[in-house]
């Protein structure tokens, strides 16, 4: 973890109503994409509520509002190198390879920032990068931009390099062509460090920041061209604190991480499946840049088609768990079914058979058993966990085995394409298999895994029998006492 060394409402809310969704018609038709994206070091999203920080809660109401979970141990720690790396390439630490703060192992060259990937799509357009972590300038973000500030604030101090970077944006995003811009601030996460996310002091240097906010907000509004230019503006920070101080582990408000949107046209919206690798591919897209296909992120406001989204999720029932954390559920979308004829009675009832769930749920069951790394699952997901499941002394020894039923397929075509996100975890006899159903007959084996997997996506072909009707995809677990199968976003299309 990186440690330090040692206005009006009224005003506030016509600077956000410029930057909002409520645009004019001029400011409608603006065919000039223009982002700004500020970062803002160990920022404990859900502090800013208690904070006097009118500008950020004023945009978490008529932004979009997107809140996420990092990864954990072994895959990186909740700690600043791997986070900028993450928001600045838009790929997670098992592609750019930095792990702590060391930037040991790094793989930043086949990974650039996307600040670097616009100025190498376009040297026409305006890079502009300021901050005061040297790590990120000296490590991170390419050379070849327009300009990049690089200020040291682990030797000078944060407080007055913030408020230089601040300045020196606030001139830029005024009088420059500004196209890509990337500012960052760093004295919030010494502040964590040094007193804590539940200290008073944490919320005065979040009411500071938010101060910043709004000067670079209104810098954005008062450009002479600003009524023929679409701006997109995207808050971030690159992981939490603890309520005592400091990051680097797998609880949650170590993990917690957020992407604020605000900008023309950019909706009131609260999603569920955004990713921290997302903002650098919404940057990207934004300004008509192809996001490369080794970037793991999606556009934040792509729509979502995920069937398992929209599940009503419960509170714990037996997991010791807080029941503000949601959640769990076996109720399943239309279509889709679990079988669960061969599972024994008894066992922890949350993960009897596949279950749906979001990541903060699962991953507090237990930790250090690789939960938290399951990054590339968005939102609900399904997971089948007979390491769970066998935490009870009538389950202990028996036999885990369910499975899930894709809805199925009616369609014409001699082969079934099957896509699905997936993460399993093998130990022992344990068995993940891929089902195939046809016409109501006995399901056979088209695919099994006996070793972990990455955590991404992959995709199986499977040939059908001439004259088939319905096909129907199974994904069954078993194994006793092992570990866990967890998939999301699964697609089941026929092929000619």
């Amino acid at each position: 973890m990186r440690l330090p060394l040692r206005s009006s409402a009224g005003a506030i809310a016509a600077a956000i109503g410029l930057l909002l969704t409520a645009i004019s018609p001029v400011a409608a038709a603006a065919t000039t994409p223009k982002v700004l994206v500020i970062g803002i070091d160990g920022l404990l999203v859900s502090k800013i509520a208690e904070a006097k920080a009118p500008t950020l809660q004023g945009l978490q109401r008529t932004g979009t509002d997107a809140r996420s979970l990092l990864y954990a141990g072994p895959m990186a720690a909740t700690s600043s190198g791997p986070g900028w790396s993450t928001i600045l390439t838009g790929t997670w630490p098992d592609q750019h390879g930095v792990k702590e703060n060391s930037f040991s192992g790094n793989r930043l060259a086949e990974h650039p920032d996307w600040l670097s990937r616009v100025e190498a799509a376009d040297p026409g357009k305006d890079t502009w990068a300021a901050m005061d972590w040297k790590p990120i300038g000296d490590r991170i973000i390419g050379g070849k931009l327009d300009t990049k500030i690089v200020l040291d604030g682990d030797r000078d101090g944060y407080v007055a390099h913030d408020a230089t970077i601040v300045q020196r944006a606030e001139a830029h995003l005024t009088n420059d062509k500004a196209d890509a811009s990337f500012v960052y601030l760093g004295q919030q996460d010494i502040v964590g460090h040094n007193n804590g996310a539940a200290s008073p002091e944490y919320l005065t240097e979040l009411a500071r920041m938010d101060g910043y906010v709004k000067r670079l907000l209104d810098a954005v509004a008062a450009r002479a061209t600003r009524a023929q230019e679409k701006w997109l503006v995207l808050v971030t920070t690159d992981h939490g604190h603890t309520p005592g101080g400091g990051h680097g582990g797998p609880s949650l408000d170590e993990r917690s991480t957020f992407v604020l949107a605000t900008g023309d046209g950019v909706p009131a919206a609260k999603p569920t499946t955004t990713r921290l690798v997302d903002a650098a591919h919404t940057a990207l897209t934004h300004l008509g840049v192809t996001p490369d296909a080794k970037l793991a992120g999606r556009s934040l406001f792509a729509p979502v088609t995920d069937a398992f989204e929209g599940a009503r999720l419960k509170p714990a029932q037996t997991e010791n768990i807080p029941a503000s954390v949601l959640g769990w559920t076996q109720e399943l979308p239309g279509g889709w079914s679990v079988d669960n004829a061969a599972m024994p009675a008894g066992g922890v009832p949350e993960w009897r058979g596949w279950t749906l769930t979001t990541d903060a749920f699962w991953s507090l069951t237990q930790g250090g058993q690789h939960r938290e790394t399951f990054v590339r699952g968005r939102g609900v997901i399904a997971v089948a966990d007979s390491d769970e499941w066998a935490d009870t002394t009538d389950a202990n020894g028996k036999k885990f085995d369910s499975t899930l039923w894709a809805p199925a397929d009616t369609g014409t075509g001699s082969k079934l394409k099957v896509d699905l996100t997936h993460y399993y975890r093998q130990e022992g006899g344990q068995l993940a298999q891929l089902l195939l159903q046809v016409d109501g007959g006995t399901p056979t084996e088209v695919r099994k895994w006996t070793a972990d997997t990455a955590g991404g996506r992959e995709s199986v072909t499977v040939q059908l029998p001439s004259g088939a009707k319905t096909a129907r995809i199974g994904l069954r677990l078993s194994g006793v006492n092992n570990w866990y199968w967890a998939v999301d976003e699964v697609s089941v299309t026929r092929q000619p």
